[in-house]
Formats: structure tokens, sequence, C-alpha cells
């Protein structure tokens, strides 16, 4: 059998995403962790950037500790979403430059556990090969 190309894809154009299957993530470049990551307050909990009792806190009061911590860089109040901090490359702040692998992986928040099977084009992923 002849080996599939799957060409990289354009993050902007959702139709140049791949579909995803079962080893995808293995050989790419981590463009998923390029995307803005959403996250609630479970979440930083799971991290470990705020503890059960931060969590009882008022969100508007903790996004602007966490977005002066350098953790966070938006907080939408209407839906209690806080966007994790991007490097400047556009790279997720827990992803390791070097290896192109999480740091977090076991505590990765849920929006990361998730993908591909929701996000803008679910069941895909803006797959670029190393």
């Amino acid at each position: 059998m002849k080996p599939t190309l799957i060409a990289a894809a354009e993050l902007d154009r959702l139709e140049t995403w791949a579909k995803y299957h079962k080893g995808l993530c293995d050989s790419c470049q981590a463009v998923c962790c390029t995307m803005p990551a959403e996250v609630r307050i479970a979440d930083l909990v799971r991290l470990g950037v705020l503890d059960e009792f931060d969590a009882g806190e008022p969100p508007r009061q903790l996004a602007k500790r966490l977005m002066k911590d350098g953790v966070i860089q938006h907080f939408n109040q209407k839906r209690e979403l806080f966007t994790l901090q991007q490097m400047s490359n556009g790279d997720c702040l827990y992803l390791d430059r070097k290896t192109r692998r999480c740091t977090v992986y076991d505590k990765r928040p849920d929006t990361c556990r998730n993908h591909p099977q929701i996000g803008p084009r679910p069941g895909y992923c803006a797959y670029r090969p190393r």
C-alpha cells in the first residue's frame, strides 16, 4: 500500500486541515498549540496556576492577577473564559520550543484534551509535518 501524503495545512484556511487519525500528532509541528487556548477555572486549578481556595474568588479578580503573572492574555467576563498566554512566536506558554511537545500534558486544559473533536473544524486538525 502506498503511503498517503498530507499537505501542510494553513491555520486560517479550514479547508486545508487534515482529517484526524490516531498517530497524526506524532509527526506534526504542534500547530494546534499555536491556536488561542480558552480555559476555565477548573483547568487553571488542574494546571496548578490556581488552587481550590483561589477558585472561590471573583473570576475578574483572578484574571487581573493571572494577566499580571503572564499566564493569561485575555478574559471573557460574559463566558468566564480565560485565554492562555502565547509566546511571541504564537506558541502556547506550555509548548516546549525544541521538542514541540506539551510540557504539562497530564494536566492540560479540557480544550486541549478534546482537540480535534471540538474546535473550528471538528474531526480535523491543522496538521503540518515536521
